[in-house]
């Protein structure tokens, strides 16, 4: 089996290590990418003793960062005198998302636009250094060399891959995760254990992201549902933190697959929250890879045991316990739309990087059960 494994973030990572940032932005002109929270608001107040004031800062980041925001967000840098030397993005998944953007275009959105619609005018991106801070545990994008994109008028996700959008730093301290609510320390969770389970039954599988993923699963299995009901614990916050980082560690090689190709029109169409869109369905998807062999068997097996048929039945249940259902009617998806999204996925760029059948996968969808906890 031939395989390479690549990811260039330096990590700094502990209780704390928000301490470090100002050391790491050094002498440099930095803009922040953050959200307006009076939390957040506290957290740039620190850093500005540290390292000074910053050059910019953007403060009304948005869940599922759109073309219409990323346009006018972006033309703010464009009227900068001098594009800042380093992007400094605190927040969750969106922040460094959009930061990703911001450091593609380098002031001029356009760039950007042009490049995810036609996959022309590489040259002209920008590749101004990250350094990401995440304050929830979930989406690994500050290891990854992508960010998604929304263009919600038309009805359409991008990614936006550059190898050069890859942090040059990753700063994860578990005390910022402190007192984030019950339902986005789920679902970012439950983020984290999809990217996991994604980067196994994929076809860019190799033996260090499996290594990660089989970490950031177990992790994520012992640690959720003991957080979710001691949000304080700073103990459960460092771990979750760790399962989450070896999550984003595994898919940063493999991209996601069939669940997360399910999950973009889910979002755009029936708002749901992109950590459990792409979460409830991993039940079927594991049903469907039973049999699978080689490495990707190997490693559910570690996660799960042996039976895989069972495990997928224990799998629901730990959704159901934490008050998300695995049943697409849940969320407003009927049968024919479920069979039409499951034959669409497929045929996407993530859905590609399935291993698994399209058979199997169809007979798994049609199996139904009624899970041992009550689900939401």
């Amino acid at each position: 089996m031939a395989w390479k494994y690549s990811n260039p973030v330096q990590i700094e990572f502990g209780a704390d290590s928000f301490d470090k940032l100002a050391a790491l932005i050094g002498r440099r002109s930095y803009a922040l990418v953050t959200y307006g929270e009076p939390v957040f608001a506290a957290l740039e107040a620190r850093l500005q003793a540290g390292a000074g004031a910053a050059q910019l800062t953007i403060r009304d980041v948005a869940p599922n960062p759109d073309y219409r925001l990323l346009a006018e967000q972006t033309a703010r840098f464009g009227v900068l005198g001098k594009q800042p030397e380093v992007i400094v993005a605190l927040g969750g998944g969106s922040v460094i998302d959009s930061a990703k953007v911001f450091a593609a275009a380098g002031g001029d959105f356009e760039i950007v636009r042009t490049y995810l619609e036609t996959q022309q005018g590489a040259e002209r991106l920008s590749a101004i250094p990250i350094i990401a801070v995440p304050t929830t545990a979930g989406t690994g994008s500050e290891v990854t060399c992508w960010g998604t994109v929304w263009d919600e008028a038309n009805g359409k996700k991008y990614s936006l891959a550059r190898p050069s959008l890859y942090p040059t730093h990753a700063v994860i301290d578990p005390r910022l995760m402190l007192g984030k609510p019950q339902l986005l320390t789920i679902s970012t969770g439950l983020d984290a254990l999809s990217h996991a389970l994604e980067s196994i039954w994929n076809v860019n599988n190799n033996p260090v992201s499996a290594n990660h993923a089989v970490a950031a699963a177990r992790g994520v299995l012992d640690v959720l549902p003991r957080l979710a009901g001691d949000l304080g614990n700073l103990e459960l916050r460092s771990r979750m933190a760790q399962a989450a980082l070896f999550a984003g560690l595994a898919f940063s090689n493999t991209k996601t697959a069939i669940a997360h190709s399910l999950s973009y029109p889910i979002t755009l169409h029936h708002g749901v929250q992109h950590g459990i869109a792409c979460s409830f369905s991993l039940p079927m998807v594991l049903r469907s890879v039973k049999g699978a062999g080689g490495l990707c068997e190997d490693s559910l097996k570690q996660i799960f045991g042996t039976d895989l048929a069972r495990a997928a039945d224990d799998l629901e249940d730990f959704m159901a316990r934490l008050g998300i259902s695995c049943n697409p009617a849940a969320y407003r998806i009927d049968r024919k739309e479920w069979n039409a999204l499951i034959e669409d996925s497929l045929q996407g760029e993530r859905g590609r990087n399935f291993l698994g059948s399209r058979e199997k996968l169809i007979e798994a969808s049609q199996m139904t059960r009624l899970p041992s906890a009550i689900s939401a």
